[in-house]
């Protein structure tokens, strides 16, 4: 059985409770004793997940349930299925397996929906992503919509010059950010404080920060409210990710995990694209980092190990994540939510994690 009591993690601070476990949820918390331990804290949500367990979201078919399981045994409770820039009918196949396999198994991460990243982005930021870029189509949008439900989309300026698609995709309450875009400050500075909601992988794939051209990330870090960032200290350095948080106070991590997330070193595929992991790292042939092998733990830990407390580093990797997309019952432990957490011994190892009340460890 699942362990239920311990210091539990709260929007107010750690209690030392014993949880009441009714249908998946948290009937109560109810308050025993003082306990030294262990440390239970909300399961992590992932915004940005490609892939995982050599899976890639883009394979469609049932692609998404092994990426779920594989990121589920490292914490994450909730997550977004990520696309990446293809050719329409790749990028409809990916959404056709998410909607079909949204309902996951029990020992797998639920998956709240899709992170469009792409293909609305600009050619000259493309990142790891294959070269299909494309101007704004609402007609197309509306078909993708139409094949799986969209939480969140990124979308570059130069796609989209005209804010149309942002107006369009925020009609249907789907979240849009700024990501993959050369654009400048100002630019940037406009549609953040107008019909952008937030930043993709701040500090990647956008013009960086200069005293004199301050480009995305520096609008980002004066005007941006959410913003997602890959602390695996490879894509951003320790001493930026204590910038972006001092500066956007919804700041939030992701994994942008890929296939090579949960394997060993070795040759991996991201989209239609061959990628290989080596140690901390997943890069493409000619060097350029193509998403990440990160896991939500790994990221808890990595701000652990950079200054942050134990309750900064669980909001980061949940709770904001979670009221970013107006969810109340995931990324925080209180009646009402689901009973989805991480139970971590002294070393801040994952000792279980339960989801909707059931162990994964069964």
């Amino acid at each position: 059985m699942p362990v239920h009591v311990g210091q539990v993690l709260t929007d107010t601070g750690w209690r030392s409770a014993r949880m009441v476990i009714e249908a998946g949820r948290i009937a109560a918390l109810e308050p025993v004793p003082p306990l030294s331990g262990p440390l239970i804290i909300p399961g992590f949500v992932d915004l940005h997940c490609h892939g995982g367990g050599g899976a890639d979201v883009m394979d469609g078919g049932d692609a998404v349930v092994t990426v779920a399981r594989t990121h589920a045994r490292f914490g994450t409770t909730a997550l977004l299925a990520t696309t990446m820039t293809a050719p329409v009918e790749e990028i409809e196949t990916a959404l056709r397996g998410v909607r079909a396999h949204q309902a996951t198994p029990p020992d797998a991460a639920a998956v709240l929906g899709v992170h469009l990243e792409g293909p609305f982005i600009s050619g000259t930021r493309l990142g790891a992503q294959p070269n299909f870029p494309l101007s704004a189509d609402l007609h197309l949008m509306q078909r993708f919509c139409d094949l799986a439900e969209i939480r969140v989309a990124t979308v570059a300026p130069e796609a989209d010059p005209d804010g149309a698609l942002a107006r369009f995709l925020r009609a249907r309450s789907i979240r849009v950010q700024l990501g993959h875009s050369s654009c400048d400050y100002e630019t940037a500075a406009a549609r953040l404080c107008d019909d952008l909601d937030g930043v993709t992988h701040l500090f990647n794939a956008m013009t960086p920060l200069h005293h004199r051209a301050p480009g995305i990330a520096g609008a980002a870090l004066a005007h941006a409210q959410h913003a997602e960032f890959i602390p695996d200290l490879v894509h951003v350095h320790p001493g930026a990710i204590h910038a972006a948080l001092r500066a956007i106070p919804r700041a939030y991590a992701v994994t942008d995990g890929t296939a090579a997330s949960g394997m060993p070193d070795g040759d991996y595929h991201l989209g239609r694209q061959t990628v290989r992991k080596c140690q901390d790292s997943v890069r493409l042939s000619d060097g350029t980092l193509a998403g990440s092998c990160l896991t939500m733990h790994g990221a808890f830990r990595n701000l652990v190990s950079i200054g942050l407390s134990i309750e900064e580093a669980s909001r980061r990797t949940s709770t904001i994540a979670a009221d970013y997309l107006g969810i109340r019952d995931r990324g925080r432990l209180c009646a009402g939510a689901w009973a989805d957490y991480i139970v971590l011994d002294q070393d801040i190892k994952i000792a279980d994690v339960v989801l909707r009340g059931a162990s994964v460890n069964k």
